[in-house]
């Protein structure tokens, strides 16, 4: 308390605005710099249908990389924003999950069955 009413008069004095606070909040702090924004990187450009063959070909899975779900065929294989080709067990030791089969697009309604 001492210490805080010393820093007061001492501000005072020297014609510097008073802070309000105690303990931390008045020790001194560096400015803080504006940083720049740090930047995504670029995603690569889709495959093209000669990649995707070759890449069935060789057993190759699809990695979407914003999900973490792999796809060795079907709607999203080579299809996906962000994702690359590797194999399924390199997906494996990544950490990424096999996509569940029967995987329907989100906001896709199934037809109604009830009669």
């Amino acid at each position: 308390m001492l210490r805080r009413l010393k820093t007061l008069l001492l501000s005072a004095s020297c014609g510097m605005a008073l802070m309000v606070g105690s303990g931390p909040a008045m020790s001194a702090q560096a400015p803080k710099t504006a940083q720049a924004p740090k930047k995504k990187a670029e995603a690569a450009p889709p495959p093209s249908a000669q990649e995707i063959a070759d890449a069935k070909a060789k057993g190759l899975v699809w990695v979407n990389l914003s999900t973490g779900v792999y796809h060795k065929e079907g709607q999203f294989f080579g299809k996906t924003k962000n994702g690359k080709f590797m194999s399924e067990e390199d997906a494996k030791k990544a950490g990424y999950r096999a996509a569940k089969e029967g995987a329907v697009k989100k906001g896709a309604s199934k037809k109604d069955t009830k009669k």
